[in-house]
């Protein structure tokens, strides 16, 4: 069963942004929504990704981003799992 999942993302060091997105291109296709928002004079970027997938496939997403340099994701879940995988 898939879980909905909104993956909250920090980057503070935009070196790690090509490396990000490399990662989250791995990920489409269970990626139903993006919104990213420049703050701190352009410093930080905050980004807000929603999925739909295995816990374990957005565990993974959230692990991967969580490790780049400069950047802190961390996921949170819906209580009800919908229909897929």
């Amino acid at each position: 069963m898939n879980r909905i999942a909104l993956v909250g993302i920090m980057v503070e060091n935009t070196d790690s942004v090509a490396k990000l997105n490399e990662i989250l291109h791995e990920y489409m296709d269970c990626i139903k929504g993006r919104m990213g928002v420049p703050h701190a004079g352009g410093r930080i970027q905050v980004i807000s990704v929603v999925l739909e997938a295995s816990a374990d496939r957005i565990n993974t997403l959230s692990g991967r981003l969580g490790r780049l340099d400069g950047v802190t994701a961390k996921a949170i879940y819906a209580k009800e799992q919908v229909g897929g995988e």
